[in-house]
């Protein structure tokens, strides 16, 4: 594990010391000098005798630093520098920290640090995940689909039942869920499936007008009150009434429109009711945009997120049965905690948060053609070094110099140059090839041994070298005797 001290941002006036490796040489000059310079430090590179500088360990870094690096306030190190700092900090008598891993972050890296860490864990909008058609499902297969929901953040668990059927295991399938704990609605307009629901612990019933209210109101849960129809919300009101008198919790519901079916008019009216009833629990039906609506939903739950912040509509009701809908819960519930801290401090919800940022990536960076070309020339070793920039890939080693826009082309013309490539080389070509044609494609950060950047739903990757580390210290570890 690597350790060191906090990464402090550099404050004006300090000198501050930066380690690199040789290929990185001429991109880390160009950008500590830029960074530098704005905020006002002085800073030097130093240039190690290794040509990755990914590559770095503490330890090495510990033997081959002969030199005292007097006079300076902190001495950054690659961010892919592994072991402990804390002992070169100690022989030095200067704090060693970790820098970022790409030299081209620097700017943000040091702006990141300098505003802290920003905490969004704290949300207003509970999310109820419903799940559809649960009568058509074995009750193994409810279970699973509610612990994945509770996973990605749903607070309730919503039952939906089939329009027209009486589902004769309602009671014991609420009985299941509140036994492993978690809080259920019921989504049903049937007598006998709501009756056994909330006989089971149910705590909520969606959804109610003026069909049901008269025995609805008599049983004492809270209730969603929809009208009776969408374009005329009077009847809610005079639903609402009713729990109202019979002293019965409810929350409104003016029911959202998917396009083209009135979804701006629906909108207004969540927004009429608000001002007609200012402290009234609202809900809002998300699925009828995100499942009815042909675009990834990330985009469409960040925008929902936002306006139930800022009209106070405390619960949304979420599914996920289309396929590009499949991670709608845990969209939302990154969405609302982002929402909650833009409009509770009054700042736009950017450069906060990269987890909903999935198809394309926050930033892109490029080393740049000279860049390219002079590390071309400079590499004296067998490794590969790819890229993705100006519209291109680009590969090279201490052999050549391979780039353009289709992957095969690039490595057939290597293959040229080297017929005998390996299995195991042309594994990790293709793989990393792989990745670095959807960069290309997407327009995303591309960066050698590491994962492309999917948001939240973004896999680690371990590298081919820290694998082969890892793979090393086992065998090292399993032929020494047990003590």
């Amino acid at each position: 594990m690597t350790t060191s001290t906090p990464n402090l941002v550099p404050q004006s006036g300090e000198k501050i010391l930066f380690i690199t490796g040789r290929l990185a040489e001429a991109v880390t000059r160009q950008v500590v000098e830029e960074v530098s310079q704005a905020m006002g430090f002085a800073a030097d590179v130093h240039v190690v005798g290794i040509s990755v500088a990914a590559l770095t360990h503490a330890d090495w870094l510990n033997r081959k630093l002969t030199d005292q690096p007097s006079g300076y306030d902190a001495v950054f190190v690659p961010g892919w520098c592994q072991g402990d700092l804390a002992p070169l900090s100690d022989r030095f008598g200067v704090p060693f920290r970790l820098g970022p891993k790409d030299i081209l972050d620097l700017a943000e890296f040091f702006g990141r640090q300098s505003r802290g860490p920003v905490s969004l864990d704290r949300y207003d909008i509970e999310i109820i995940a419903e799940i559809n058609h649960a009568p058509r499902l074995k009750h193994q297969e409810i279970l699973e689909i509610a612990n994945r929901y509770r996973r990605d953040g749903a607070d309730v668990i919503d039952i939906g039942c089939i329009p027209g059927e009486s589902w004769q295991q309602t009671g014991e399938v609420v009985s299941m869920l509140i036994a492993e704990g978690f809080r259920i609605s019921i989504d049903s307009f049937d007598r006998y499936e709501v009756e056994s629901a909330i006989k089971a612990g149910a705590e909520l019933v969606l959804s109610c007008n003026s069909t049901n209210v008269d025995w609805l109101s008599q049983l004492g849960v809270e209730v969603v009150v929809i009208p009776d129809d969408p374009a005329e919300t009077s009847s809610m009101w005079e639903t609402a009434e009713k729990f109202k008198l019979a002293n019965c919790p409810h929350r409104l519901d003016p029911i959202l429109e998917p396009i083209g079916f009135g979804f701006a008019a629906s909108l207004a009216r969540y927004y009429e009711a608000r001002r007609q009833a200012p402290e009234q629990p609202i809900m809002m039906g998300i699925g009828n945009l995100t499942e009815m609506t042909e675009v990834d939903s990330a985009g469409l739950n960040a925008l929902f997120a936002a306006i139930c912040q800022e009209l106070k509509i405390q619960s949304v009701l979420a599914t996920e049965v289309i396929p590009w809908s499949q991670s709608a819960v845990r969209e939302f519930d990154l969405a609302r905690k982002l929402m909650k801290h833009a409009v509770e401090n009054r700042q736009l919800p950017k450069h906060v948060t990269s987890e909903l940022v999935m198809l394309r990536d926050p930033t892109v960076s490029e080393l740049g053609a000279s860049t390219l070309e002079n590390m071309a020339k400079e590499i004296r070793d067998a490794n590969y070094r790819i890229f993705v920039e100006r519209d291109e890939i680009h590969i090279m080693n201490r052999d050549g110099y391979w780039h353009g826009r289709d992957a095969f082309e690039i490595f057939d013309d290597y293959i040229a140059h080297d017929p005998n490539l390996d299995v195991n080389h042309s594994f990790y070509l293709g793989y990393e090839l792989a990745k670095a044609i959807t960069a290309l494609t997407l327009g995303k950060q591309y960066r050698q041994d590491q994962a492309l950047n999917w948001g939240f739903l973004t896999v680690p990757e371990q590298s081919v070298h820290e694998r082969r580390k890892q793979k090393k210290a086992s065998a090292n570890k399993s032929r020494k005797p047990d003590a």
